[in-house]
């Protein structure tokens, strides 16, 4: 996490988040998150997220909480409420408590996209919704189901978990799937009760993470969509869990964020 405001990067902000997020020669992270504080009096803040490998994705559950977080921390901004500006829109946290460097924090995470040309999803046909859709797989059927909570997200619900292998190999070759246009995210979801279900994470650009905040909100209205659940969903990670609620229109994640170290860059 840097705040834009405070540094002077002369190289390509793609180039050095492959370099930071190395962990062998760098801080070693998932992504790169750039914030810009735009009105700190009304909380207005520019954010930006680069993927380890350099891409941009539009859009990051986790990295909100994360950003949010710090500025909360650095108290940079005191209202409780933060208007975030992405790619993807704008998004609105809200503090729910705050203890030490630990924070809970409500995210507004928009309106779901689930026609196939909002996601974007093209197989040469356009689907008003992509439930169970029969995804080829090295000559395997997969049952998908595809959503978009401002980057793509393509759900796979499973009975028990696949062995890590199984599941990595499946990740990397539904990421790059040439009916998903932009790459997608993947999340592999055992379904506990109405209330509960446990995630496994493939993230575009990143391979898998331990955590994912709009992987966790797909997942959750993937499982809303099938009926498998009620509308306020209860999502365990590997790292923990966060609460998804999709009210009318909107869907609402509640998690954690936690500062656990920081450091000065010298270039």
């Amino acid at each position: 996490m840097i705040d834009y405001q405070e540094i002077s990067l002369k190289e390509d902000l793609g180039q050095f988040a492959r370099k930071a997020c190395d962990r062998h020669v760098g801080v070693g992270a998932d992504g790169l998150i750039i914030i810009t504080i735009r009105n700190a009096q009304e909380g207005i803040v520019q954010f930006r997220i680069f993927n380890a490998d350099g891409t941009e994705p539009e859009i990051s559950g986790n990295g909100l909480r994360c950003a949010a977080a710090c500025l909360y921390y650095h108290q940079k901004i005191n209202t409780p409420r933060i208007l975030f500006l992405t790619s993807a829109g704008e998004r609105e946290c809200t503090l729910i408590e705050a203890s030490l460097s630990r924070y809970i924090i409500r995210i507004d995470m928009g309106i779901p996209k689930l026609t196939s040309r909002d996601i974007p999803f093209d197989d040469g046909s356009y689907h008003e919704k992509i439930i169970d859709y029969p995804l080829s797989i090295n000559q395997k059927i997969y049952p998908i189901t595809v959503v978009s909570v401002g980057n793509p997200h393509c759900a796979i619900f499973v009975e028990r978990f696949p062995a890590r292998i199984e599941w990595h190999q499946l990740g990397r070759e539904i990421e790059s799937h040439p009916f998903f246009p932009n790459r997608t995210n993947i999340e592999f979801i055992r379904v506990l009760n109405r209330r509960e279900i446990e995630v496994l994470f493939w993230e575009r650009g990143v391979g898998e993470t331990l955590s994912s905040g709009s992987g966790s909100t797909a997942a959750a209205v993937a499982s809303i969509l099938k009926g498998l659940t009620d509308n306020q969903v209860t999502v365990k990670t590997s790292m923990g869990q966060v609460l998804v609620e999709w009210q009318g229109q909107r869907v609402y994640q509640t998690g954690p964020a936690e500062v656990v170290f920081e450091g000065r860059l010298v270039s």
